[in-house]
């Protein structure tokens, strides 16, 4: 009997890896990446710094280049590299960060494991002691005022007009010694 190769026979299957993408840097792991862009990030951003994971947004710039800024609990998606680190040797980025005023923004949908997350609610960090927050497997997710991923709709709570904030991704592994205390996030920007 002739092996079958097409249809594959009842009870086996086909595992593709194609699209699963690692991507290291230092405050945040790329598992499976969403879509990768090039932006312009504000003088604010150039100055501050920011680390990899940063929650960024739009910003209304009057030249025609796309730019982002640090998000204020609106989503636009993410910086993959922190603002002092090296970036990928095979891009044009790699330590053109702050001197060009560019980064690699990452949105739509994907695997991450990060540490820029909120560790203490909102309300404690504006008037302590502070509270620490406790996330579990599929909690929703948002950005907070500081573009950090957080547990609390930080814009609701604020008394923005923008209220209420939309989710950006769900949490899918828990900080742990073991992970080094990453936020796991499969997040959907």
């Amino acid at each position: 009997m002739p092996l079958q190769f097409f249809p594959p026979p009842p009870g086996t299957y086909k595992i593709d890896f194609g699209g699963i993408d690692l991507i290291r840097s230092r405050d945040c792991v790329v598992f499976v990446k969403g879509e990768t862009f090039e932006v312009a990030v504000t003088a604010d951003m150039i100055t501050g710094g920011w680390q990899g994971g940063q929650g960024v947004q739009w910003v209304n710039e009057s030249a025609d280049i796309f730019q982002v800024d640090y998000s204020a609990g609106l989503f636009g998606g993410f910086l993959l590299w922190g603002s002092n680190e090296s970036a990928d040797q095979y891009t044009a980025m790699t330590g053109q960060q702050l001197v060009y005023g560019y980064a690699v923004m990452v949105a739509g949908r994907g695997l991450i494991s990060t540490r820029s997350y909120e560790q203490y609610t909102y309300a404690s960090r504006l008037t302590p002691p502070l509270v620490p927050l406790v996330y579990a497997p599929c909690q929703l997710l948002y950005f907070s005022l500081r573009g950090l991923w957080t547990l609390e709709d930080e814009l609701t709570l604020s008394g923005s007009p923008l209220a209420p904030a939309m989710s950006t991704g769900v949490v899918s592994q828990l900080p742990k010694a073991v992970n080094e205390f990453f936020l796991g996030v499969q997040h959907t920007l």
